[in-house]
């Protein structure tokens, strides 16, 4: 029973470490369906983190904490829309680009002044915002052995990213608006002869994938550390660039693929509490490592329905239909 209890933390723990991923992976899937490479998923996130923890810190509100770091993701897919579909520049050299741009933009809200001689990375978030995404039990549901705790004794932000991740599956797979938007992503020229405003729906994804890369990048900074710290993201952002590969453009795959990475994550603080002594960096290394291999294990394999969609980062021009 011990053990069992023990699996069920390391679960909860595992889940919890993988659901700033989720959120990345679906924005960045809802992107690159809609034909657009965007690497700017770290600099989202960053400028997400950043803007979510100074909201929470002038308001304590978890409501606008949240919202507003969705926009601050947002705006920055805005510049990498205006610049990849309007001005048809280089996407992956745009969404280099502005990974830098977030990293420098949270390092200036991090550093900026709250009042005279105390900066926002000097502080903790309010004890409303922290109440707000502190793990709740679901009654009866969170004594289940093993997965009781796992799933349901969890912040609502992790419940959230669930959420989205399936609304993000039927939304693709079942209505006509999702079909549009894979006929974009896999040929914009037939998309267009046929009626659909490829410029419209690029830009609508784009946008929307941003807003979630910067909803995923709060939750480091307001709900899992409740503090600010440089590159708090730790390097999700890129991490979830390649999960999307990892995932086959399935949201419902992405799943699995967030939380399996949050459990190698977690694998440090289980072997804490093992009392093995393993080098701290070296267990760091792990998930990365996974990573890499998976994705040679995938291109390897080359299935249908595993490649991206067909036009995925190529300019469109309508004028060349």
């Amino acid at each position: 029973m011990d053990f069992l209890n023990g699996f069920g933390l390391f679960l909860q723990t595992s889940i919890q470490c993988g659901t700033n991923i989720l959120f990345a992976i679906v924005g960045g899937i809802i992107c690159e369906k809609v034909g657009n490479t965007n690497l700017g998923i770290e600099g989202m996130m960053l400028m997400g983190a950043s803007v979510g923890f100074m909201t929470a810190c002038l308001t304590a509100n978890p409501l606008l904490a949240v919202l507003f770091a969705g926009v601050a993701g947002l705006v920055g897919a805005l510049i990498y829309a205006f610049i990849t579909i309007t001005l048809r520049g280089n996407q992956v050299v745009t969404g280099l680009v502005l990974t830098i741009f977030g990293t420098g933009v949270a390092g200036f809200i991090g550093n900026m002044q709250m009042s005279e001689g105390v900066t926002f990375s000097s502080q903790t978030v309010p004890t409303e915002v922290k109440s707000a995404f502190a793990a709740y039990e679901i009654p009866g549901l969170c004594e289940i052995p093993v997965i009781g705790k796992a799933l349901f004794s969890q912040s609502i932000y992790v419940q959230l990213a669930i959420v989205v991740a399936v609304l993000a599956y039927f939304y693709m797979k079942k209505t006509r608006f999702g079909l549009n938007m894979r006929a974009v992503g896999e040929n914009p020229g037939a998309a267009d002869a046929s009626g659909i405003n490829v410029a419209l729906y690029k830009y609508v994804h784009v946008l929307a994938g941003g807003f979630l890369c910067g909803i995923g990048g709060a939750y480091s900074s307001i709900a899992s550390l409740s503090q600010w710290q440089e590159n708090v993201t730790a390097g999700a952002g890129w991490i979830a660039v390649a999960l999307v590969i990892f995932s086959t453009w399935n949201p419902l795959k992405a799943i699995m693929a967030a939380y399996l990475f949050g459990m190698l994550r977690g694998l440090k603080y289980e072997m804490q509490g093992w009392g093995v002594q393993i080098s701290p960096q070296l267990i760091e290394m792990v998930p990365y490592i996974a990573t890499i291999v998976v994705l040679i294990i995938i291109t390897i394999r080359k299935k249908r329905e595993n490649q991206p969609p067909k036009a995925l980062g190529d300019p469109y021009f309508r004028e060349e239909r």
